[in-house]
């Protein structure tokens, strides 16, 4: 009996080979960012939407439109470099000074009128206590990207209205006397000339038409920083300065009101 067994097995061939049984493996569920995470992520896509954004408005169109137009879209600050080193020039021989403090030269015991007409020539006389040369590159730097930016006649509003508030205030401080935000009585006597007030308050005012915040963070937040650290005559009008060229970049940018339309037939 066994050896019939054994012939019949030998007969029906080896044994099929039982196929492996996959199991279904579970794939690795996704992490999930924590609310940390997620913030930083959102700012760093915030951030660089903004900074290429930044660098399209402030540097890559006025670098375009230097190269459409040529020096002739930088003339202000070509005209305002050259003044200021002519006038530093003239400013050292004595028949100069004179020519100079008569012209330019603008201080709070002197009559609103003189002031008005002083104050365009005094923004290229060199401030007495800083020097005159190493102030020029930030100059043309100033005027240079307002004309870009602004354009000619805007340009020469903002430098001018800015200059024009700080020395106004200057008075209105003197007046108040000392304190918080006043000026003793001999600040009435300090030359009042240079175009730092009139390029801080281009790049502010360029930073706020161009929704610039890295513009405005290294090109204005350093005087304003050193002006309240040292609050004289010059750093309260820096601040002023930069008060209204902000205030003027905001009415500038400000969307009108939209009217609703009338109903003639309704009001007829």
């Amino acid at each position: 009996m066994s050896g019939d067994t054994e012939a019949r097995v030998r007969a029906a061939g080896p044994k099929p080979a039982l196929a492996g049984i996959r199991r279904p493996v579970a794939a690795p569920a996704p992490r999930t960012l924590g609310r940390a995470e997620r913030s930083l992520k959102s700012f760093v896509r915030f951030l660089g939407r903004n900074l290429l954004r930044e660098f399209r408005s402030i540097v890559a169109e006025p670098v375009r439109e230097l190269v459409r137009r040529g020096l002739s879209s930088v003339l202000i600050a070509i005209l305002a470099s050259a003044a200021v080193l002519s006038l530093h020039a003239v400013d050292q021989y004595r028949t100069g000074a004179v020519l100079v403090r008569l012209t330019s030269h603008v201080r709070g015991d002197i009559p609103i009128p003189l002031v008005l007409l002083r104050t365009p020539l005094s923004l290229f006389v060199p401030a007495r206590d800083m020097p005159a040369l190493p102030g020029i590159p930030v100059l043309f730097l100033g005027f240079a990207l307002a004309q870009l930016v602004l354009g000619l006649r805007r340009t020469l509003v903002v430098a001018y209205a800015v200059s024009l508030a700080g020395t106004i205030s200057a008075r209105v401080m003197i007046a108040v006397g000392p304190g918080w935000w006043g000026l003793p009585p001999e600040a009435a006597h300090v030359v009042d000339t240079g175009a730092s007030a009139a390029v801080v308050g281009l790049f502010a005012h360029v930073a706020t038409v161009k929704r610039a915040p890295v513009l405005f963070f290294f090109a204005v937040t350093p005087t304003v920083i050193r002006s309240f650290e040292k609050p004289n005559l010059a750093g309260r009008e820096h601040i002023v300065a930069i008060t209204v060229a902000v205030v003027l970049g905001f009415l500038a940018t400000r969307k009108p009101r939209r009217t609703a339309p009338v109903d003639l037939a309704c009001t007829a």
